[in-house]
């Protein structure tokens, strides 16, 4: 017989019981858990404690997945965002790197090419507000009715290539109508001509530097042939070099071709049309002065008498 509140001591064969409310108690021996997140095996030989009253079996091995603690916080949705710019800057600047040195003579002319072209741009956006092609005609139709002071003051002033030739021609009829239309031909026809030639020597530059970073490249790619720990890498890099001074000379040369062509059309346009207007005008004054001597020559009396015989 016991005392009351004693248990009896367990036997050594006896299946351990665990109680409901009793915490769980590790053995001496038991290596601790290293990562709480991953699934935690027993060793073999050893059961976790069960429900009460059901004793473990002996060798059986259980997996428990341990959940995450509830202070875990997961990752931002928008973390991915700025590497993502990053690694498109970094392509960029990696690939002007491996372009080699002559990639800074390219992106110079880049520069310049791209500075060109929003000029030009904007000039014959502003040119293409500043034709007037009403007052034109009435200016034509103030020179057919013989009134060329109306013609002049309609002239005046205006941002129009075409009658600020009109007006200059107007002005200097009465000593050289035909040189005062072509000075000011010209300078109009310099105005829209602007920067054409640093364009066309952008168009021929561009693939002559793309050109000379291939060379470069190989050049480089096969001076390291000859030692066998580095030929992989530096031909390969060589090779890059070559490629990418290539692509960007092309891309260059099509990004200015295709506007130098469309300026050059406007610029032939805007000839013709000078030349239009320049002959338009002297053909009237000319048949305007023609038809005044007519009749200053109809109204002169003759003053000449028959000789008689």
């Amino acid at each position: 017989m016991t005392p009351s509140g004693v248990s009896p001591a367990a036997s050594p064969g006896a299946p351990a019981v665990a109680s409901p409310g009793a915490p769980a108690v590790a053995s001496p021996g038991a290596p601790a858990a290293v990562n709480p997140a991953a699934p935690a095996q027993l060793p073999v030989g050893t059961a976790p404690p069960g429900p009460p009253g059901i004793p473990a079996v002996p060798g059986a091995t259980i997996t428990a997945t341990l959940s995450p603690a509830p202070g875990a916080e997961s990752p931002a949705p928008g973390a991915a965002a700025a590497p993502a710019e990053a690694g498109a800057t970094n392509f960029l600047i990696d690939n002007f790197r491996k372009g080699g040195p002559i990639m800074w003579p390219i992106l110079i002319v880049s520069i310049i090419g791209l500075t060109v072209v929003i000029e030009r741009v904007f000039w014959w956006g502003g040119r293409w507000f500043r034709r007037d092609p009403k007052r034109i005609e009435k200016v034509f139709t103030a020179i057919e009715n013989g009134d060329v002071a109306e013609a002049s003051r309609l002239s005046r002033g205006s941002r129009d290539p075409v009658l600020r030739m009109m007006w200059n021609g107007l002005n200097h009829q009465h000593a050289s109508l035909q040189g005062a239309l072509q000075v000011a031909a010209g300078i109009e026809i310099k105005r829209a001509g602007r920067f054409l030639m640093v364009m066309d020597t952008l168009v021929t530059l561009a693939p002559l530097l793309g050109l000379l970073g291939t060379i470069t490249g190989l050049i480089k790619s096969f001076s390291f042939l000859g030692n066998e720990e580095l030929a992989v890498q530096a031909v390969t890099g060589g090779i890059a070099e070559a490629l990418i001074a290539t692509a960007c000379g092309l891309g260059i040369a099509i990004f200015a071709l295709v506007p130098f062509n469309f300026f050059t059309s406007r610029v032939s346009n805007l000839e013709f049309e000078l030349q239009t207007a320049a002959t338009n005008l002297e053909v009237m004054l000319g048949t305007q002065t023609a038809a005044r001597e007519m009749e200053i020559a109809g109204t002169t009396p003759t003053t000449g008498k028959g000789s008689s015989i």
